[in-house]
């Protein structure tokens, strides 16, 4: 999962990385914010934007969207990215997709996110709820577009298989990292892996999409190597956003990369073939992805700037 805390600075082994000012972002305040927390409140809800600390919480919640995280709030792996728990989840809430389904109803939102924990320790990896969750949303809000951003399910394809079939509009898993520090940044996953989870959600009819963190040491060609890999997997969309440590416990941030940097990589991504590029310090796997169930819309207006003006 993409969704990372807002920290003033950063310990890394030789130095003390201050914050630049482009990852400043404002408090969350207004009803509209009020009234999601209440209703997150309300219906014992879990949301990635809590568990995992992110920055622009503030401005989602103010115009009445959440980002709902399913399966409860404790994870059964540990990333050395993450800000969610690791631990012994609790069993199994049977009721949680109705509640869901009620919340996003209430909310009276056009488009909803929804993410889990990994459940490894049970067999159908969270499958069973992650479809009844989906299948519950749209009886209760047949208007809503719906995003769901999946964990891997160990690769097996039953349990993909279960999300193909709620057939929400847009299927995330998000491949974090380049493939060389796959495995100290997602340290119970694989990228190759994750590559054919996206590949076997496409063979089975979906709108892609995917996300990587910026900033924990990799280099500029393992970033292109690693979107000209999703490319050929044929996924619809990408989001690249900085990383940003969320205890001293986890990993330290490398460097702060730039807005320039991040409009390249856009720049490049949409020459590869993708459908919709999300690039910035402060891109999060959900942030406008109301925008990323529309086909063509990030492309059309990619290729919208590149027209230049003429006055008459």
């Amino acid at each position: 999962m993409l969704e990372l805390p807002v920290v003033n600075t950063v310990d890394t082994a030789t130095t003390r990385i201050k914050k630049p000012d482009w990852l400043r972002v404002k408090l969350p305040i207004g009803e509209s914010y009020k009234h999601v927390r209440g209703l997150v409140d309300t219906h014992k809800l879990h949301t990635i934007c809590e568990s995992g600390n992110c920055p622009n919480m503030g401005e989602c919640w103010g115009e009445g969207t959440a980002t709902f995280m399913i399966l409860g709030n404790i994870c059964t792996r540990s990333c050395g990215f993450c800000a969610v728990a690791t631990g012994r989840p609790d069993p199994i809430d049977w009721d949680e997709p109705q509640r869901v389904a009620e919340a996003i109803h209430l909310m009276k939102v056009k488009h909803a996110v929804i993410t889990s924990v990994d459940r490894d320790e049970i067999r159908d990896g969270g499958s069973i709820i992650w479809y009844n969750t989906i299948k519950a949303v749209k009886a209760l809000n047949p208007g809503t577009t719906l995003e769901t951003l999946i964990p891997d399910f160990k690769g097996q394809a039953e349990n993909i298989q279960r999300v193909i079939d709620a057939a929400p509009e847009v299927v995330s898993h998000n491949i974090e990292t380049v493939e060389r520090l796959s495995k100290q940044v997602r340290i119970q996953a694989k990228f190759r892996r994750s590559i054919d989870v996206l590949r076997i959600l496409k063979e089975g009819g979906m709108r892609t999409k995917t996300g990587m963190m910026l900033g924990l040491g990799e280099t500029k060609e393992e970033i292109i190597q690693a979107m000209e890999d999703l490319a050929a997997a044929h996924v619809d969309v990408l989001t690249l956003g900085q990383y940003l440590q969320p205890t001293a416990k986890h990993l330290p941030v490398h460097r702060f990369v730039h807005p320039d940097e991040f409009a390249e990589l856009r720049e490049i991504g949409y020459q590869l073939g993708f459908d919709y590029v999300e690039s910035g310090p402060l891109v999060r796997s959900s942030y406008h992805s109301e925008r990323h169930v529309i086909q063509g819309y990030g492309r059309q207006k990619w290729e919208a700037e590149k027209v230049p003006f003429i006055n008459d």
